[in-house]
């Protein structure tokens, strides 16, 4: 899909000196994609003391299934 974006050049000039991408379509890219995985670890922090653990469970168990 093609799109144009008006992006402040000096992000698009360290955001390839960061990532060693050749281009500023990978570098954007790039930064999409991590940007998308931040947010979702994010959203597994949310879960923090909010999910019930069985003691008994034993995954060294599972594993041999």
């Amino acid at each position: 899909m093609a799109t144009n974006l008006s992006i402040d050049p000096e992000l698009i000039d360290r955001a390839l000196e960061v990532s060693g991408e050749r281009t500023k379509k990978a570098a954007v890219t790039l930064a999409l994609q991590e940007f998308i995985a931040r947010r979702s670890q994010g959203r597994l922090l949310e879960l923090m003391g909010k999910l019930e653990w069985d003691e008994s469970f034993d995954y060294k168990v599972e594993r041999s299934r």
